[in-house]
């Protein structure tokens, strides 16, 4: 599986765990000229960012540790254009989900999800 794909897969589970747990999603990737947002959801009083990291199980940096500083200020500028544009008055959140691919004996991926909310 590439990069590309296990992102995209990622991204996906945790798109569906929202849903399952209430959220509604409102955008996914959105892009500015400040950066990108995985996912944007909403619930009750919350407009929740969500970067999410996919990382096979072993990789050097963590998906905790790649949510670094740098990282949280082009999600928080991207935010705020989002907001400007959609005049969005739901108090923001930013959570970070780290979904971890392990591969089992068959071939088959297991997938683990460690949602963290209010990350930043």
């Amino acid at each position: 599986m590439n990069i590309g794909k296990i992102g995209k897969s990622g991204e996906d589970r945790v798109a569906a765990f929202l849903r399952s747990k209430g959220y509604k999603i409102v955008n996914r990737n959105y892009q500015c000229r400040f950066g990108e947002i995985d996912i944007i959801a909403e619930r009750r009083e919350y407009i929740v960012f969500v970067e999410v990291k996919t990382r096979k199980a072993g990789s050097l940096v963590s998906g905790e540790e790649a949510v670094n500083f740098k990282k949280q200020e082009r999600i928080i500028l991207t935010a705020e254009d989002y907001i400007s544009k959609t005049l969005c008055e739901l108090q923001p959140r930013f959570d970070v989900a780290v979904v971890t691919v392990t591969k089992k004996p068959d071939g088959s991926d297991i997938y683990n999800l460690n949602y963290i909310t209010n990350a930043f």
